[in-house]
């Protein structure tokens, strides 16, 4: 591995012909898009098995950055920009991608390669100081975040100060000048060292913070309720930024070939003008709905429906594809296996035998057998006359009641005793994972459908009601109010993920009834003499 001649990073053409496990996920989906002409920012990839390396040598391989430089040159040249650059910056994100798909889990850094001297040149470029000191920004937010282990909060702080938005603002430039150098020195205050300026610098310790990540906390709880092995590792991509944030006709989304609670054959997902990718994901804003790229820029949107059916067919599974749009032009950033509920994973299965993508007994290896009962949802009994005294958006299906908390260590505990927990948040983050994982459904006031607490329920099989935006929570005295009404810890509420209502006390229930694709699988089932749990 330490050999010169041992080749270490891959563009994505030389990459083709790898396996996933090589690649990761992220890195394997990028290559087979590119593969086949979709519009993919180019990149490189780290394969999995430096990571493997660096764990076993306790740094990063030697001449590996060097290795990174050489073959970014081949970049450089298909975007006519130069990495580090004074006057014209290459930018990057810095991604990981194991070879199973652990959703937000591990750590993400964007517009790596901005400095002092380059985001005035960026400035003057574009001719749009906002938008250049912006992305700047986020580099140092993000960077002192995930690298240089500073408090995230301590930079909301300072956004809320100088009222920076995370999306297209028009804040006076003075503020964003203000919020950095005050966000430079949290940085040297809270780690003792200056947030670097030199890219070469930002892009090494950037590498050895992704293979940090894939042992954080979270990471090893996901592995851990998922099976995946510890010893998968992950992957490094480094790709040209697009940007999101650059004007009106800018904005980031992510959509499912197919709708991940129902599994019914629609393009589903968000969108969130002028904003880069992590915003949408991060739950921290409630986005648009997909109609709304449909209304704004048509053009765009059909594309966005072309490319989803062609990435589907090609990895003939329904997939979650995010992408962004930079003044008018559409980039397809990632694809991997679209989380789905049992239920829409069932459809999904058998839909895709009708349409002739796959075999019966693929549909049958689809589907977890242990799961099958999962198939009969429940939903609100229709005798039941109470109103709801809240509506946030539908995330995953089912009903569920519980009693309130707000605290993920008190979603916990109480859950270990047996009870049944219903976590209010205003948002959920990658961290509370332990918390959303062991409670009966999650309520947030802000988030869409495709953000975190939404893709980790459904997953789980467990309703959430995003989006509630109506709520006033008060995280220090632990109740929400709405209407009029308040709610404290330990009251019972039930939510319901198929239409977004919430309910005070426990609502009666009633099982769906058997749908035509569970009767179809589980003659499948017989026909190959395959048994199920029920």
């Amino acid at each position: 591995m330490t050999s010169r001649d041992v080749v270490q990073v891959y563009t994505f053409e030389e990459a083709e012909g790898k396996t996933v496990f090589e690649l990761g996920g992220k890195g394997y989906g990028l290559v087979e898009m590119s593969k086949i002409g979709l519009p993919v920012p180019p990149g490189l990839i780290i394969p999995t098995s430096v990571c493997k390396e660096f764990y076993k040598m306790g740094q990063l391989p030697p001449n590996l950055i060097d290795e990174v430089l050489l073959k970014l040159k081949k970049i450089e040249e298909k975007v006519n920009k130069r990495f580090g650059s004074p006057t014209d910056p290459l930018l990057l994100s810095v991604r990981s991608g194991a070879p199973y798909s652990m959703p937000g889990m591990m750590d993400t850094i964007l517009n790596l390669g901005l400095n002092d001297v380059n985001v005035r040149a960026l400035s003057e470029k574009t001719e749009n100081k906002n938008f250049a000191y912006d992305l700047y920004f986020r580099l140092i937010e993000m960077f002192g975040t995930t690298v240089m282990g500073v408090d995230k909060n301590s930079f909301n702080v300072i956004r809320s100060e100088y009222q920076l938005s995370s999306g297209i603002s028009e804040v006076p430039i003075e503020n964003y000048l203000q919020a950095i150098s005050k966000a430079k020195n949290l940085i040297k205050d809270k780690s003792g060292f200056e947030f670097p300026q030199d890219p070469k610098e930002q892009l090494q310790m950037a590498i050895t913070m992704v293979f940090k990540s894939w042992n954080n906390p979270r990471a090893k709880l996901y592995r851990k309720m998922y099976k995946i092995p510890d010893d998968a590792c992950t992957a490094v991509v480094l790709q040209v930024m697009v940007f999101g944030n650059m004007g009106l006709h800018s904005g980031s989304g992510v959509c499912f070939t197919r709708n991940p609670s129902t599994g019914g054959d629609e393009l589903y997902g968000e969108y969130l003008k002028g904003a880069q990718g992590e915003a949408i994901v991060a739950g921290a804003q409630v986005p648009q709905p997909l109609d709304a790229l449909k209304s704004e820029l048509p053009q765009v949107y059909d594309e966005l429906r072309k490319y989803a059916k062609i990435v589907e067919r090609h990895f003939k599974d329904m997939q979650e594809i995010e992408f962004t749009v930079q003044e008018g032009r559409l980039y397809i950033l990632q694809t991997r296996m679209g989380k789905r509920t049992p239920f829409a994973a069932l459809k999904i299965a058998v839909d895709l035998v009708k349409e002739g993508v796959i075999t019966k007994q693929e549909a049958i290896t689809r589907v977890d057998l242990n799961e099958l009962n999962k198939n009969l949802l429940k939903v609100i009994n229709p005798t039941f006359k109470g109103k709801p005294i809240l509506k946030g958006l539908g995330a995953s299906p089912g009903v569920a009641s519980g009693k309130v908390v707000f605290k993920i260590d008190d979603a916990v505990n109480y859950s270990s005793r047996g009870e049944s927990i219903i976590l209010v948040r205003p948002e959920t983050s990658p961290e509370d994972l332990r918390g959303v994982s062991v409670s009966q459904g999650v309520l947030t006031a802000k988030g869409g459908i495709t953000s975190h607490a939404a893709v980790v329920m459904r997953g789980l099989g467990k309703p959430a009601v995003v989006g509630a935006q109506k709520m006033k929570i008060d995280l220090e005295n632990e109740y929400f109010s709405c209407n009029g009404i308040v709610v404290r810890k330990f009251d019972y509420i039930t939510i319901d993920g198929n239409d977004g209502c919430v309910y005070l006390g426990v609502v009666p229930t009633i099982e769906q009834k058997e749908s035509q694709e569970y009767k179809e699988f589980l003659e499948w089932l017989r026909d190959y003499k395959v048994s199920n749990s029920k």
